[in-house]
């Protein structure tokens, strides 16, 4: 004050102005002060006179340091608790919100003697006043002795410490609870040598001028807790080499300890300074003010390329220029210089212009991962991190971008569901990393897990032992992957092939029904269930997505049967299954249903979203299905677009949504020459489906060029699939080709038995042609026997066979058929 009177207040973060609390009439350094929560207790610590004034020798029988209790509902009773030479920090518990006032205050006092001590403190009301009960001595208790670290969470009401054991240290923490005393929960051994430093401690105010002194002299060392059970030590080392940077961070629910070395160009020796650490929940920040800004994930930490590291402009925080800083709480920051106290979050428009300007694959993945899991879907952003991944597909090397966008999007969607569910559910495409971080040196060591000891805890330890336990059975081996999937696709889909090619025109339903038993019908049984299951999860989750319809009629995906594809999603939706009721056996079979629902529908909508923007973007429309002309410059790179989702898939043996094959398909037809689409179909990129073929034999006419196309559609078309469609092309060369796979096909059935009555003459002309004689002759006996794959092509017979081989030939003699 202008009297040189020091005053107390609390500032209102509504009103933004200080409530007053108490003044000393005098101008006093004060080190410490805290409010109960009823708000009728205060205690102060201050120094009650400074080295100059010492050094006149008149005040050497006066303690240097005071600590004092004082009642302010209202101003009454001053109590002295410390009167020493050794400064002491003051620290009221809270007790949990909406708790009704109580009439007991419990206060932590921190010396620099090294020890922590808790006071209980009962008051009465007296009067309309709140004064303390016992006139006496307070109660109270030793907390901890001999320690050199200490840490105070203020929001969870946790003290961590560390005290000095040999070569190492030992890390410690005591948690209060608002109706108890306190208890010891956590111990990990740290390999930090601690034993000849100072007592250094964190959020229990800050003292400038002390503080300064004893930060030369101590643990660079900050503890940081995440809502997910994270737990990380951050301590910064220092480095034997001129012009480096050394911090480690102990991720001690992973069991492992991650050393970072940073070179830095150009600096001398008097500018480098300690690193500050931020807590941002999903990231610890390592900051080095005008070098660099490292955030360090907290969830995934095992592959470095999660992490954002930056330099230069990108690492500017204007606000924050010096290395006083503290982080009291998640996302806040105290420059302990300034005495200012900042909110401080990630901006979303800032790190997607990272991501567009970002030149190398471990910046690309850092900030692509950040931006799927860090922030709050919108469309908005998904709408933007699509069109950069449409924009870069060819720029990353080291990872596909559609990959991670899936399978990022779908862990950040699905996990919040049910707990655990984000140690079952992989968050990256990517099994290892092998890349570097230019300027940064990275050491990892395996270390102890830390030690739990509680009972029925709740909230963050519950979800730190969920994480431990993880640990200890082996976490990468817990996330579901797609190896067994892939290898049963593989060989589930030889038998459904080879099924359909039994069935030729019969559906696969009705095999289902007329199965013989034995080792078939296991068999068919198994696939039918797949099936359907297929079906039941392809109607639920794509029928019923809210915005399907609003997806479809922007891109024109057609509602098919692909025997393929559903036989990789049943397999999907059973392996899914039976991975998660393996463990999550408590959550139950209905719940386990409907979050592998949840993951095939957002992941069929979630490629249905990158079509729909791709679309958007290059303003194709919904009738663009059909061969009468070229595609267009973005037709085509649509078509490329879905060949990379295809290839995505593929890598990830994920299926894909009715109809996309279709698509891809009259997208090649459209936009390829006749030698690369074939070239394509061939190697697999591109499928032939029956309604793209079926469409393309009926509409295109028969020139000279549509023939060729034709022909090379058609001797290409699967077995069961060729059966179907060649209907539809009335041309002799399709006729020849029915033709000679009926044949084919009777004379397979009739194998080595030999017909067992002569052969009546069945000709339709008198054709003086013994061999064609003899074969009509036979094709109609095999078909008095009940054999006929075309039951549903009538005119496919040996009629049709006959009539075809007369025709053929008479073009070849060049003769008119009549």
């Amino acid at each position: 004050g202008n009297q040189r009177n020091t005053h107390i207040g609390l500032y209102d973060l509504q009103t933004k102005e200080n409530e007053h609390l108490y003044m000393f009439e005098k101008n006093l350094h004060i080190i410490s002060c805290s409010i109960n929560n009823e708000r009728t207790l205060l205690a102060v610590s201050f120094c009650q006179y400074t080295e100059e004034e010492r050094a006149t020798q008149l005040l050497q029988s006066v303690s240097k340091y005071l600590t004092l209790l004082i009642e302010i509902h209202p101003i009454n009773n001053v109590r002295v608790l410390k009167a020493v030479d050794s400064c002491v920090r003051v620290q009221f518990l809270y007790p949990v919100e909406g708790r009704n006032a109580s009439r007991e205050s419990r206060l932590l006092l921190v010396s620099e003697d090294k020890y922590i001590e808790q006071f209980d403190i009962h008051v009465v009301a007296e009067e309309h006043k709140v004064v303390i009960q016992k006139s006496g001595q307070l109660p109270r208790a030793r907390v901890v002795d001999d320690l050199v670290w200490a840490q105070w969470d203020m929001m969870e009401q946790r003290l961590f410490y560390i005290v000095p054991k040999e070569s190492k240290s030992t890390l410690r923490c005591v948690q209060f609870y608002p109706d108890e005393n306190f208890n010891s929960i956590l111990e990990s051994h740290l390999d930090i040598a601690a034993n000849d430093t100072q007592l250094k401690l964190v959020n229990f105010g800050y003292d400038y001028s002390q503080d300064q002194d004893v930060a030369s002299k101590s643990l660079n060392l900050q503890v940081f807790t995440s809502k997910a059970g994270g737990l990380c030590v951050c301590c910064s080392l220092v480095s034997d080499t001129p012009h480096e940077i050394t911090y480690s961070i102990y991720f001690l629910h992973k069991g492992y300890n991650k050393t970072f070395t940073v070179s830095l160009e150009r600096t001398e020796s008097h500018q480098l300074k300690e690193v500050a650490f931020m807590n941002l929940d999903y990231y610890v920040a390592a900051y080095l003010p005008g070098r660099f800004l490292h955030l360090l994930n907290i969830q995934h930490p095992d592959l470095l390329c999660y992490s954002l590291f930056l330099t230069g402009e990108d690492a500017r925080i204007d606000a924050l220029q010096n290395c006083s800083v503290r982080s009291p709480w998640v996302a806040a920051v105290l420059d302990c210089q300034a005495g200012s106290l900042y909110k401080v979050s990630l901006s979303v428009s800032a790190l997607l212009q990272f991501l567009q300007e970002s030149k190398q694959d471990c910046e690309r993945l850092a900030a692509l991962h950040c931006a799927l899991l860090y922030f709050q879907h919108t469309e908005d952003l998904e709408m933007q991190i699509i069109r950069w991944i449409s924009e870069n597909l060819s720029t990353c090397h080291s990872f596909d971008p559609i990959q991670e966008f899936i399978i990022a999007s779908l862990y950040c969607r699905i996990c919040p569901e049910t707990q655990n569910l984000d140690k079952l559910l992989p968050y990256t495409s990517l099994h290892d990393w092998t890349g570097v971080v230019p300027g940064v040196i990275c050491a990892t060591d395996i270390i102890s897990l830390p030690v739990l000891e509680f009972q029925n805890a709740k909230g963050f330890w519950e979800k730190l032992h969920s994480n431990l336990e993880s640990v200890k059975y082996g976490e990468p081996h817990l996330h579901y992957h797609s190896n067994l999937l892939r290898r049963e696709w593989r060989n589930l889909s030889e038998e459904v092939r080879s099924i359909l090619f039994s069935l030729l025109f019969y559906s696969f339903w009705d095999f289902c029904l007329f199965a013989n038993q034995g080792e078939e019908r296991r068999t068919t049984a198994y696939l039918r269930n797949i099936f359907e299951n297929a079906k039941k999860y392809v109607q639920v989750s794509v029928t019923f997505t809210p915005s399907y319809f609003a997806q479809v009629r922007l891109v024109p995906l057609f509602e098919e049967e692909d025997y393929q594809q559903q036989l990789l999603m049943g397999l999907m939706v059973a392996q899914l299954k039976d991975h998660l009721m393996r463990h999550l056996q408590y959550v139950g079979k209905k719940k386990i249903d409907q979050i592998v629902l949840d993951y095939v529908a957002n992941l069929l909508n979630l490629v249905h979203r990158i079509m729909k923007e791709v679309w958007r973007r290059y303003q194709l429309h919904s009738c663009i299905f059909c061969f009468d002309q070229r595609g267009s410059a973005g037709e085509f790179a649509v078509f490329h677009i879905m060949s990379r989702i295809l290839e995505a898939a593929n890598g990830m043996c994920m299926p894909l949504p009715p109809g996309f094959h279709t698509l891809h398909l009259g997208l090649g037809v459209r936009c390829l020459p006749l030698h690369t689409l074939l070239h394509y179909i061939d190697n697999g990129v591109l499928q032939l489906t029956e309604t793209c073929v079926r469409k393309l034999l009926k509409d295109l006419d028969d020139t000279e060029q549509n023939e060729k196309l034709k022909f090379s559609i058609v001797i290409r078309l699967p077995e069961a699939l060729g059966q179907k469609v060649r209907q539809y092309w009335n041309h002799p060369i399709n006729a020849n080709l029915i033709a000679r796979k009926y044949v084919k096909l009777l004379l397979e059935k009739l194998g080595n038995r030999q017909c067992s009555r002569p052969i009546p003459e069945r000709l339709s002309i008198p054709v003086e042609f013994l061999p064609l004689n003899y074969l009509t002759n036979m094709l109609a006996e095999i078909e008095n026997q009940g054999v006929h794959p075309y039951e549903k092509q009538d005119h496919v017979n040996a009629r049709f066979v006959e009539e075809t081989a007369l025709k053929n030939t008479m073009t070849l003699l060049g003769l008119k058929y009549p």
